[in-house]
């Protein structure tokens, strides 16, 4: 049995440990509040552009463009988003795990795939497992602007239109409630899926349809890419909200359990000594 000192011991250092992880959940619920506030508030411009797109390639028959062109796929790209840190639940390795298992379903080398992994747990992951990722970004903002992923998203587009890969599939944790977080694969390249769900706009193009589609659809791309990227901080930080929360209601469960363990000791070794007292005044008699 543990002595005194032994159980006061862990009582003191999972009261230190519950204070953490009650300060990660408060500092991860006001991250979550406003990752959310900025998922919501970039859903009307993306149904907008993507009414815009639609209605131009969809209502223009002779309008053409590499990025909306299938094309053999000799290579198939898997953009992956997950976070930096730890501490989350399940958010990364659920993520993780789709991906894996759907490479292994696809392909048979790594010469059909290639990997861009945001996030350094999923960069990580690959990376040890010899699996063949060619972009790893790190250092995401938690709550990021259109201008701190720019590169980001040109860079991934700038990869299809060079061939390096024939179509780009896109993996991330769609934010549903505090407590659903859905796993989303989203095919992003080429632009065949797009649709909207209004009547399509009858627009009038200067110079053209064909000119305006060159600048609109990499744009409409990036904005998918960053899109996903809002979806999947606001869902991290519920995540992370939610696993510090069961953390600390755990440490106190804990606290609590010690706490009778240790009063029960202490009981023991008071009656131990009146027994021991008594027995020695009796002996003296």
């Amino acid at each position: 049995m543990a002595s005194l000192r032994d159980i006061k011991s862990r009582i003191n250092s999972t009261k230190k440990t519950g204070q953490i992880t009650k300060a990660m959940q408060m500092v991860s619920a006001s991250k979550m509040n406003r990752a959310e506030a900025n998922a919501r508030a970039f859903v009307p411009y993306m149904d907008k552009i993507q009414e815009v797109t639609a209605s131009i390639a969809l209502g223009s028959s002779d309008v053409s463009h590499p990025m909306l062109t299938h094309r053999p796929v000799k290579r198939t790209g898997y953009l992956v988003i997950t976070s930096d840190r730890g501490l989350a639940g399940a958010f990364n390795s659920n993520v993780i795990r789709q991906v894996h298992q759907s490479i292994q379903k696809r392909h048979k080398s790594s010469d059909e795939y290639v990997i861009i992994a945001i996030g350094r747990m999923g960069a990580d992951f690959f990376k040890k497992r010899g699996m063949n990722v060619i972009l790893d970004i790190v250092g995401v903002p938690d709550q990021p602007e259109f201008a701190d992923i720019n590169d980001i998203t040109s860079k991934v587009v700038g990869l299809f239109a060079d061939e390096t890969f024939d179509e780009l599939y896109m993996y991330y944790n769609h934010y549903v409630s505090v407590i659903q977080q859905d796993v989303t694969e989203k095919k992003v390249l080429p632009l065949t899926d797009i649709a909207t769900s209004t009547k399509l706009t009858s627009y009038e193009f200067e110079p053209s349809a064909e000119e305006i589609l060159k600048v609109l659809l990499p744009q409409y791309a990036e904005s998918l890419i960053y899109g996903a990227l809002l979806d999947s901080k606001a869902s991290e930080h519920s995540a992370r909200m939610t696993a510090m929360k069961s953390a600390t209601d755990n440490a106190n469960e804990l606290i609590s359990a010690l706490s009778l363990s240790f009063n029960r000791a202490r009981q023991a070794a008071i009656t131990q000594e009146i027994t021991e007292i008594v027995g020695g005044a009796a002996a003296l008699e």
